[in-house]
């Protein structure tokens, strides 16, 4: 009795699910290219050109946007304004909100409420929080103002002082992100096993030992998280100046979305703007990937 030879397995083919996995993000892809990755390839182009919005013909001038760029007092004002503010607002919301997150980690009815003052000011639109707080602080119908008179205190000109002004927008800005970090840091806290305290404790490490030793160590990704997103977030400052100041008093609050949004939308030169925003995009970049460079130093340490 002969037996045929049994004909070896065929490898099964991965085609047809590789097939719908590409449908499936076929929709996102097509939107990354038409939304993000074409308007950053024009803008690219824009910059080389003399673009304004009215003309028929725009001419090629190469890197002269740049260099004009170089030389513009104007854009070098506006980018050590929004250094200045990201600095300041990264700072005090990451320290404040680590602070926040330490007095309220244990889960009570009370400290469920204050989380959820603390977070709310993130949840409205930057534009609405910038229109209040300019009503707050108006110096003839605001109401901090008034409260001021009425304890005897002179009220400065908060937002008409070239002194002022711009710390009281990075006050305003840490108060409307702090409850982020807040929250972020508050979750990453709740991960810590309580064990580790437990060790340390029984170790003779006190409260600020515990916290240095244990807390900051394990806290380090979200840290590093909220510092990136704070500081991306800082860079790309608008909305409150635009709101609240108008990039006044004599450009003492004036950022560089800000100045790049007069310059295309006002004054209509689309490739000078293109340049700002180019120029905007590697300064993220390049701080973005120093503080992951430093982060990765400090791992391996």
């Amino acid at each position: 009795m002969s037996s045929t030879p049994l004909s070896p397995a065929r490898p099964r083919t991965r085609r047809p699910r590789l097939n719908s996995a590409y449908l499936f993000i076929l929709p996102s892809v097509l939107l990354i290219g038409v939304f993000i990755a074409e308007p950053i390839v024009q803008s690219g182009w824009m910059s080389l050109h003399d673009w304004t919005v009215g003309e028929s013909h725009h001419a090629f001038v190469g890197f002269d946007n740049y260099t004009a760029l170089y030389h513009d007092h104007r854009f070098w004002n506006a980018l050590r304004v929004t250094v200045l503010y990201t600095a300041a607002v990264t700072a005090g919301q990451v320290l404040l909100g680590l602070a926040i997150a330490s007095r309220l980690r244990r889960t009570t009815w009370y400290t469920a409420l204050l989380r959820t003052a603390y977070f709310f000011p993130f949840i409205a639109s930057l534009v609405v929080s910038g229109i209040v707080w300019k009503f707050l602080l108006d110096p003839q119908v605001g109401l901090v103002d008034a409260w001021l008179s009425k304890a005897g205190v002179t009220p400065p000109e908060w937002l008409q002082s070239t002194s002022l002004a711009l710390p009281t927008v990075i006050a305003v800005g840490i108060w409307k992100n702090v409850g982020f970090t807040m929250i972020v840091l508050l979750a990453s806290m709740q991960q810590i096993p309580p064990d580790l305290y437990e060790a340390a404790a029984l170790d003779g490490a006190g409260a600020w030992q515990r916290f240095r030793h244990v807390t900051l160590p394990a806290l380090r990704p979200a840290l590093l998280f909220t510092t990136l997103i704070a500081t991306v977030t800082g860079l790309q400052l608008f909305d409150l100046v635009f709101s609240m100041t108008g990039g006044g008093p004599i450009f003492h609050t004036e950022s560089v979305v800000m100045y790049l949004y007069q310059t295309g939308f006002v004054e209509f030169r689309m490739g000078y703007a293109s340049a700002i925003a180019w120029v905007l995009f590697v300064v993220i970049l390049a701080i973005s990937a120093l503080q992951l460079r430093l982060s990765r130093y400090r791992d391996a340490d």
